[in-house]
């Protein structure tokens, strides 16, 4: 992997199309985990405004503690980055009161309620990124994006552009190392970040990145039948979520209505 390149082209990538669009420069949401840690730094290091915006939402001190030794690294390095925190807990609250909550009669409701946290964090990164003047900048890997759809749709999917949505998670690691971040997001163990119960993505998707990522690289042009044992279990895990996840992966579908009827 030719890192150096890579980072030197998505930094003119994502100056370009600020520059194109009119803007500032970006808002990240920070997260604690590596893609958040990549993301701002590319940002960073256009030279343009970059706004980093950690958004905790009974969030664990861990996480908190991580994004915050990664803002004032960055800070430290780059004069064009400015960061602060938002703490959506109580409008959380409010919406978590405000919502009927009967796990019995909605068994997805604990589901609805994750994605509601993200979904607060887009709206927030949005009104920050308007009054700025910056465009809101995605974190999403490849796997995530366009493997498994694991990320909120109109949430941590709500974005304006995405850098590094056609890298790997491994890839996204091996960029972190390159770009010399701080241990501790190097170190990360992947989470979403958006269950009170600590659920990591592997706990979640019951596969690791480096095995999804297998079954991706090859998906299409292998079936079911080419697979045994752990590799076979991956592949089932990969192509439910990959179909589940249509509706995420494709542009939204519109309706056409025949041209003759408009008449």
């Amino acid at each position: 992997m030719q890192s150096q390149k890579i980072i030197d082209y998505i930094v003119i990538w994502l100056k370009d199309y600020a520059a194109k669009a009119n803007v500032n420069g970006y808002v990240i949401g920070i997260s604690g985990g590596v893609d958040s840690a990549v993301v701002s730094t590319l940002c960073a290091m256009t030279g343009m405004k970059t706004l980093l915006l950690e958004l905790p939402i009974r969030q664990k001190e861990e996480e908190v503690n991580r994004a915050w030794e990664h803002i004032e690294h960055l800070k430290s390095k780059f004069p064009n980055v400015e960061a602060m925190s938002v703490n959506l807990t109580l409008a959380f609250e409010e919406l978590y009161k405000t919502f009927e909550v009967n796990d019995k009669e909605f068994p997805a409701e604990k589901l609805a309620f994750a994605n509601t946290r993200s979904r607060l964090r887009m709206l927030t990164l949005y009104y920050y990124g308007q009054i700025n003047g910056l465009l809101v900048c995605g974190t999403g890997n490849k796997v995530e994006d366009f493997g498994i759809g694991f990320y909120t749709k109109y949430g941590d999917g709500g974005v304006d552009v995405s850098p590094i949505a056609d890298l790997y998670k491994t890839e996204v690691y091996q960029l972190s190392k390159d770009l010399d971040l701080v241990k501790s997001i190097q170190e990360a163990i992947p989470t979403d970040g958006l269950w009170d119960v600590e659920r990591t993505d592997e706990q979640q998707i019951g596969a690791t990145y480096p095995e999804l990522e297998k079954i991706q690289k090859e998906f299409g042009t292998k079936t079911e039948a080419d697979y045994f044992e752990r590799d076979l279990e991956v592949f089932k895990i990969f192509s439910r979520m990959n179909k589940a996840a249509q509706h995420k992966i494709n542009p939204i579908p519109v309706c056409d209505i025949p041209e003759e009827w408009r008449n």
